[in-house]
């Protein structure tokens, strides 16, 4: 009993210095330094946060477990040396049936709980909006992107666009003042219809930790909420051919009122219409005029 009390008191100082250390880390350690996180604002998305949650709390788990295998590896080590005076090899254990319990047990615990929280999360992150506020058709093309803001379900013919080239390369990277810009209203629904025009692309928006693949003559889709006003990063996560790595977009999350003034913008340009039936080679660079890439 004495020796139990003792151990409490031990815990007590060890449970407020961790508390401590927690509430010292900024948001974005506490995020395990993914990108998608600000220390003085929300999240860039709606998912972000439980994207980030399965992610670190995995490594949790997994350092967790580790510790205690170093700890049985070097106690190991230490209580079966061999001694002084002694000579040839230490006295020899056939198994060891608790260490064989923790170690049938414990991966099956982690395998089952891993595949439970990842299909709850995924079940979540595939449940697309059946009514959203904004609807959009990202076309993958080797090597840019092409976006269409679309109408109606019954009329695109009102849609507008804006189509792109790939990145331009430079000294030190690429330049992204030119690159295909999508353009998001903040804190409105939001589905992404995603397709390719030619070979299989891969649409990723860094900082909002999910990424989905695009086939020919196979449509995928994407549903959130963005919910942080910025610019943020996007780029072809699948490698399709030479210049895959200039296969690079903007999204600039900005208020409705922007947003709504930027469509007003592609209209008063004349890129109107459906784009969905033209080919990798074609660029509408301006309304009715077409060009090779």
């Amino acid at each position: 009993m004495p020796s139990k009390r003792r151990l409490r008191w031990a815990a007590l100082p060890l449970g407020i210095a961790s508390v401590a250390v927690l509430s010292g880390c900024t948001t974005t350690q506490l995020h395990g330094f993914l990108p998608g996180f600000v220390d003085d604002g929300p999240a860039a998305t709606n998912h972000t946060d439980m994207v980030a949650g399965l992610w670190v709390n995995s490594w949790i788990v997994l350092l967790a477990v580790g510790v205690i295998t170093w700890g049985l590896m070097l106690w190991s080590v230490i209580a079966y040396r061999r001694r002084k005076g002694q000579s040839g090899l230490p006295v020899q254990l056939r198994y060891n049936m608790p260490v064989e319990i923790f170690y049938t047990v414990v991966p099956l615990i982690l395998v089952v709980g891993f595949f439970a929280f990842t299909a709850r999360d995924q079940n979540t992150l595939e449940t697309q909006y059946e009514n959203p506020d904004v609807s959009i058709t990202a076309y993958g093309k080797q090597w840019a992107w092409d976006f269409q803001y679309n109408g109606t379900k019954e009329d695109n013919s009102d849609a507008v666009y804006s189509m792109g080239v790939q990145a331009k390369a430079t000294s030190d990277g690429y330049d992204l003042q030119d690159v295909p810009t999508l353009y998001l209203p903040v804190n409105k629904t939001v589905k992404i219809d995603l397709r390719s025009r030619d070979v299989i692309h891969s649409f990723w928006i860094i900082d909002f930790l999910y990424k989905k693949d695009m086939y020919i003559g196979r449509d995928n889709e994407w549903s959130f909420t963005p919910t942080r006003e910025g610019t943020y990063e996007g780029k072809c996560a699948e490698l399709c051919g030479e210049y895959h790595s200039a296969m690079l977009f903007n999204v600039k999350v900005v208020s409705e009122d922007e947003y709504n003034t930027y469509l007003d913008s592609l209209r008063r340009a004349g890129d109107v219409g459906d784009i969905s039936d033209l080919s990798r080679l074609q660029n509408l660079t301006t309304a009715g005029t077409e060009g090779n890439e």
